[in-house]
C-alpha cells in the first residue's frame, strides 16, 4: 500500500513560480503601426474598387453562357482544391513526407559482401 510521505515534496516541485524568461513587449512599435495602417488602406481601396464595380455595372445583363461558364469555373476550382487537399492528406498518412533514411550495408544483405566504395 503506497504512502503519502512524499506528497509535500511533490507539491513544492509543482508549485507555480514566475518564470525568468523575458515577456513579449506590451506595445507595438512604429513599424508595426505602419504595417497595420498600410494594410487598412489596402482594405479600404479594395472595398472602394468593389463598390465601383458593383454600382457602375447597372444595366449589363449576363447571358446564360456567362452563368454556365461561371458555374463551371467555380465547380472546377472546388474539384481541384478538394483533390489537392486529398493528395496532401494521402501523402502525409502514407509516409511520403517522412525524411529520407540512409540504408547501410548492415541492413541490406545484398551489399554486405561488397567492400565500401570511396
Amino acid at each position: 500500500m503506497p504512502t503519502l510521505s512524499h506528497a509535500p515534496e511533490q507539491k513544492a516541485k509543482t508549485s507555480l513560480r514566475p518564470s525568468h524568461q523575458p515577456s513579449a513587449p506590451a506595445r507595438l512599435g512604429a513599424g508595426s503601426w505602419m504595417i497595420i495602417f498600410v494594410l487598412l488602406l489596402l482594405l479600404a481601396a479594395t472595398g472602394f474598387v468593389a463598390y465601383l464595380g458593383w454600382t457602375l455595372a447597372d444595366g449589363i445583363e449576363v447571358s446564360t453562357a456567362g452563368y454556365v461558364a461561371m458555374a463551371a469555373g467555380v465547380l472546377f476550382s472546388l474539384i481541384v482544391g478538394c483533390g489537392l487537399m486529398a493528395l496532401i492528406f494521402y501523402s502525409s498518412r502514407s509516409g511520403y513526407d517522412e525524411p529520407p533514411v540512409l540504408i547501410t550495408s548492415e541492413t541490406n544483405p545484398k551489399r554486405a559482401d561488397r567492400p565500401p566504395s570511396d
